[in-house]
């Protein structure tokens, strides 16, 4: 496992900035030597900024000399998803039609970011058009996990997950519709957290009413990820889901002693399939921290027609990102947009109606549930990391997925309530590769969420057998998995212009 600057935490590497123990330009030039000889074997990072950011990250150095740092992230060099716009770094989406896409401004939260401090140095690998938990496309290649990177990363913000697991950055973005921030941090070992949906402005969403996609931060542990938070979370106008607040509504969690937490658990969250290993797994972090706290107790969450509200939701996501761009060009899509696409166009008005009504009683049901309790524990994947040349998971526990996104059922569903939604990393499954174990708060109850993951973060960390896994950096070393095999439209480095860059999530 990696040592010294690239594996400290930001927070640890901000203090540093502030003692001048640490200059930002030494760390920027300690991360692009790790990703220089690590990035290759999981391919996690696309595009680069390199020359800007060591630029940036002189005058970082200035500012902390005399004491003037611009921002919580100042000198903080960061990954953003492909799928948020850039100012004048590649941002493809992992599609051919956007190979060359060169943004002319930055999307709000990547703005915000950067007016922290923050040195956007690289984007991180997605799926085509953010569709499907298996970071792989025609522009970049697939995404290596970097436990074994003949092993998927998850998605769609597995290049993300993969960076921050193998220490090549601190922070990393991430969005969320069906657990695509969920998925990959579970199954990379790292920290990954879908807000509630007013929490951090997402003007680029297709339908701006529609709350299941959201943004959120990613990092190698909650301290790390709220400091993130607190530098990207704001309104904008143009997210009427958006909402204006404290601008100091992070700055200090709500602390929860581990004795005084009220939990729930489910281990299928109403009955989705999960592998038995991952059951037992699940069972053994429950039995481990129910004598710790003060209630944990089974819930039940079979709260409606959820997979079918799910998929009429999401479709109609897909639909009006890109159903007017594959009818004039079809070609451009890959198979899932065209399947989700197909999708929507076969759903009518009243099943809309239907799926919006019934994510209300989903909601109302969900509350119920949660009701005095701090927050309820799942497993995340129902799956262990499986090979990245493999879609996505066929059959679970004896039970074949009907479409190509039904092993997230597990994060999906947790996504029509509109609440918060955390991911721990906690140990290692039956097969040795990481487990997370995904934390549900009530609606709008983000930071007390944050405080509770603060407490089981904690309390996961005093055992060897819970605690965060690590990449074995030599086994690393001597992968020579070819992860751009699939590559068929490399990227264009030299275009501005290309066909308006939609997205569904």
């Amino acid at each position: 496992m990696a040592s010294g600057p690239p594996s400290w935490p930001a927070t640890e590497i901000v203090a540093r900035f502030a003692d001048q123990s640490l200059t930002p330009s030494a760390f920027l030039e300690a991360c692009l030597a790790r990703i220089s000889a690590i990035n290759p074997r999981i391919n996690a990072l696309t595009a680069f900024d390199s020359e800007s950011a060591v630029t940036q990250a002189a005058q970082s150095t200035r500012r902390w000399r005399e004491g003037k740092p611009m921002g919580l992230l100042d000198g903080l060099p960061i990954g953003v998803k492909d799928l948020q716009d850039t100012a004048n770094l590649l941002t493809t989406h992992g599609s051919p039609r956007a190979r060359g896409h060169l943004p002319t401004r930055d999307m709000p939260m990547v703005a915000r970011l950067r007016a922290a401090g923050a040195i956007v140095l690289a984007k991180t690998n997605v799926p085509e058009l953010g569709a499907g938990g298996n970071t792989r496309n025609p522009v970049w290649g697939a995404t290596g996990n970097p436990f074994d990177p003949r092993l998927t990363a998850g998605g769609s913000s597995g290049g993300s997950a993969a960076a921050l697991a193998a220490d090549l950055l601190p922070l990393c973005t991430g969005s969320d519709t069906g657990g695509s921030l969920r998925l990959p941090a579970a199954l990379c070992g790292i920290v990954g957290f879908r807000p509630s949906v007013d929490v951090i402005a997402h003007p680029t969403r297709p339908l701006g009413w529609s709350g299941i996609s959201v943004l959120g931060p990613m990092a190698r542990n909650v301290d790390d990820l709220v400091l993130m938070l607190r530098a990207c979370h704001g309104f904008d106008p143009d997210d009427p889901l958006s909402a204006p607040s404290n601008p100091a509504r992070f700055d200090r969690l709500p602390a929860k002693p581990l004795q005084d937490l009220r939990l729930g658990y489910s281990e299928d969250f109403g009955g989705a399939p999960v592998d038995p290993d991952i059951r037992a797994t699940f069972r053994a972090r429950i039995a481990a921290l129910a004598p710790q706290v003060a209630e944990c107790r089974p819930v039940d969450l079979d709260l409606g027609q959820m997979d079918r509200t799910f998929d009429i939701l999401r479709a109609e996501s897909f639909l009006a990102g890109f159903g007017q761009a594959i009818r004039e060009n079809p070609e451009d899509f890959g198979p899932f947009i065209h399947r989700n696409v197909a999708l929507g166009l076969s759903f009518s008005l009243a099943d809309r109606a239907w799926a919006h009504a019934e994510q209300t009683r989903i909601l109302r049901a969900f509350n119920a549930r949660i009701a005095g309790l701090d927050a309820i524990l799942l497993p995340t994947a129902p799956v262990s990391a499986f090979p990245w040349t493999q879609g996505h998971a066929e059959r679970i526990d004896g039970q074949e997925m009907d479409i190509y996104y039904r092993w997230l059922a597990l994060t999906y569903r947790g996504s029509l309530t509109g609440g918060p939604a955390i991911v721990l990393p906690s140990g290692r499954d039956g097969s040795g590769l990481p487990f997370g174990l995904q934390v549900l708060g009530p609606v709008r109850g983000d930071a007390a969420l944050l405080g509770v993951a603060r407490t089981l973060e904690a309390a996961l960390a005093r055992q060897p057998e819970t605690a965060r896994p690590r990449p074995d950096d030599d086994r690393l070393a001597q992968s020579r998995v070819d992860l751009r095999s699939i590559v068929t439209h490399p990227p264009l480095h030299a275009v501005r212009f290309t066909p308006p860059i939609s997205t569904a999530v």
